[in-house]
């Protein structure tokens, strides 16, 4: 059966490979897990790294201007409800 690791294990054992303090088959070893999934971890982990840093800020920035664009869309459909309404009593 596949063991299923919680994200903070896996941050742990890969954090801890990324130190070089021990070899790969010792952490391998005192987490028992395979090397190579340690090795895994560890790249994922150098790969994901900016991620954490990502600029939040431009995000909000999205966001705000996606809010912006559907409250205008509401806007938009209650103008074109009330002049459909309105025209109907023109003709």
């Amino acid at each position: 059966m596949k063991k299923v690791h919680s994200k903070e294990f896996k941050a742990k054992v890969s954090m801890e490979a990324l130190r070089e303090q021990s070899t790969l088959a010792e952490i391998a070893g005192k987490y028992d897990v395979h090397p190579n999934q340690v090795t895994l971890w560890k790249n994922q982990l150098i790969a994901e790294a900016s991620e954490i840093f990502a600029d939040k800020r431009g995000k909000k920035k999205e966001n705000d201007k996606e809010d912006l664009l559907y409250r205008q869309i509401g806007q938009l459909q209650v103008e074109l409800d009330w002049l459909k309404k309105k025209s109907k009593h023109l003709f």
